[in-house]
């Protein structure tokens, strides 16, 4: 056989042989298992990966029969990125009438929950009028973004130029300040969402910045299922471990910097998450079969521990996609192939 076709993490064109790819394979389980503390993927799994992109095809698929649901966020943005100029409201039927997705984001292009207050109900009214057009479930997203509530853009203190100071207290405090307001807009924006007839709220890159976000994204979550408890949170998360920011930040009893997904999904089950969606970044100088492999330990350690569904984030540099704004086909559809027959997923 001669020499196997497949990508860098960048998207790039490379070619392995057999041994190179089998190689690249038990590499990226191993690099998962040593960073994770979780099982390696075992040999009838990384021959069965290695099936996968020993594949000539460009496009790759499970057997019928065995389709997951698809979710995602800002559907109607992703349109106007390949040049169709359309509002929400059109992306969001195009998305449902042309591409027959299974369900759709319509959050706000800017996608941080601060910067929602200020338009919320002409938020509301947009939404309003997609639940009257459409069929298939309308999720609004967005992200806790804690970073926009530092100066100079927000009110509290920037720990970025505390922590140099060596004002590492003042630095915490700071983070535990934006918990605060973000907590408070969090629950204010999908309050507002759910009673205006949405079917979830999307708690999009979730720990983007570090524990504070993470916990501001938890104990929204746990105010909310108090205040509406039918109420449908989605949390997908920003990287594959918690950024100790603060450092010292716990969520009952529990420290969140360095948890990786399997650890992560404990909590946002026990705050009342009805999707969760963890996530694995790419190396952009490793190979795409090192990067599934590697994303795929994760994401069966994560899946194992699991108690609520699981909806695998991949795309633009996650659980294995290449890390560009339009990802090939070929490695999204293995990744995908991949992700679905070795994992435990209820969705992607």
């Amino acid at each position: 056989m001669g020499k196997i076709l497949t990508r860098l993490g960048d998207g790039s064109f490379i070619e392995l042989t057999e041994g190179e790819l089998m190689r690249d394979l038990e590499e990226g389980t191993e690099d998962a298992a040593d960073r994770g503390k979780i099982p390696p993927l075992a040999t009838e799994e990384l021959k069965h990966l290695f099936d996968i992109f020993s594949c000539p095809f460009r496009f790759v698929s499970v057997e019928p029969g065995k389709e997951i649901i698809l979710s995602g966020e800002g559907n109607n943005v992703k349109v106007k990125r390949v040049g169709v100029d359309e509002d929400r409201l059109q992306g969001t039927k195009i998305f449902e009438r042309i591409l027959g997705a299974d369900m759709a984001d319509i959050g706000f292009p800017d996608y941080s929950v601060k910067s929602l207050k200020n338009i919320l109900h002409f938020e509301r009214t947009l939404v309003e009028e997609a639940l009257m057009v459409t069929q298939f479930p309308i999720s609004y997203g967005f992200m806790p973004n804690l970073g926009l509530y530092t100066q100079p853009d927000g009110p509290c203190p920037n720990p970025a130029d505390l922590m140099p100071l060596g004002k590492i207290k003042e630095a915490q405090a700071a983070y535990e300040e934006t918990v605060e307001k973000g907590v408070e807009d969090i629950v204010h924006v999908s309050s507002a969402m759910w009673e205006s007839g949405v079917d979830a709220i999307t708690f999009d890159t979730t720990g983007g910045a570090g524990d504070a976000d993470f916990l501001a994204a938890l104990e929204a979550t746990e105010i909310l299922k108090k205040k509406y408890p039918d109420i449908k949170i989605i949390m997908g998360m920003a990287g594959e471990f918690i950024l100790g920011l603060h450092g010292e930040l716990e969520w009952h009893g529990t420290r969140l910097a360095g948890l990786y997904p399997h650890q992560q999904v404990k909590l946002a089950e026990e705050a009342g998450v009805t999707i969760f969606g963890p996530v694995c970044n790419v190396n952009s100088n490793k190979s795409a079969p090192w990067d599934i492999a590697r994303a795929i330990t994760f994401m069966k350690a994560c899946c194992e521990e699991a108690r609520i569904p699981v909806h695998v984030d991949m795309g633009m540099g996650v659980g294995g996609v290449t890390l560009h704004d339009h990802p090939p086909i070929d490695i999204v559809s293995r990744a995908s192939k991949a992700m679905v027959e070795i994992c435990r997923l209820d969705g992607l």
